[in-house]
């Protein structure tokens, strides 16, 4: 193992956010609507630049009475999705308080998607897609809108994230640790602030229950 990239998922609950996982971990969709509790992960190896990469995928419950377990994974994160529901307006208004909120807790430079899910959902559409590009552009974020139903984005979404966060700490000088596999120590000087990476991991109980 190269590299190992945590990233964690966001949202408001029931925007799909377990099932964007399930479909890129392991290319499943489930009807099981259960809400996540607390935070679970899974983890994903792929291949960037040649290089193999553990991408540990937070999966964060969105029900406020989680918010002081959840706010706490965000430490050591190199990258999020915050994800809104389309058809779901009040997901897409809280998306700023989310991201006020990852911003206050991870690192700052940590690199963040925008993902309006379930866009198989048109004929229920609340949030034009415009709305949610204009939102990323204005915050710096990437932006795409995806559905784990059908997959549509999902892997792009989850790969754009994990090729720039490889972009951004092989651009300097990284040191490996034997144990975990790969542990990196990036230096890259982004937006004028030193991007720190958590030193170790801890591993958790996980399981595919939906957001």
């Amino acid at each position: 193992m190269d590299y190992v990239f945590k990233v964690v998922v966001i949202g408001d609950s029931a925007v799909g956010k377990s099932q964007l996982l399930n479909r890129f971990s392991k290319n499943e969709f489930s009807d099981d609507c259960r809400a996540t509790v607390g935070v679970e992960f899974q983890t994903k190896t792929l291949l960037i630049q040649k290089k193999l990469v553990k991408a540990q995928i937070w999966d964060t419950a969105g029900q406020e009475r989680y918010k002081a377990i959840t706010s706490a994974y965000y430490r050591g994160a190199l990258g999020a999705l915050i994800v809104y529901d389309i058809a779901n307006r009040r997901s897409f208004d809280n998306v700023q308080r989310w991201l006020e909120e990852l911003r206050a807790t991870a690192d700052r430079n940590l690199v963040i998607m925008l993902a309006g899910n379930k866009s198989d959902l048109e004929n229920l559409r609340a949030v034009p897609t415009e709305s949610g590009r204009e939102f990323a552009e204005r915050e710096g974020l990437f932006f795409l809108e995806t559905s784990a139903l059908d997959a549509t984005n999902v892997e792009s979404a989850f790969l754009t994230v994990l090729e720039q966060i490889y972009m951004n700490v092989t651009h300097r000088t990284i040191t490996a640790d034997d144990d975990p596999p790969v542990v990196v120590k990036p230096t890259l000087q982004l937006k004028g602030t030193r991007l720190d990476l958590p030193q170790g991991g801890r591993r958790e109980a996980c399981c595919s229950n939906r957001s």
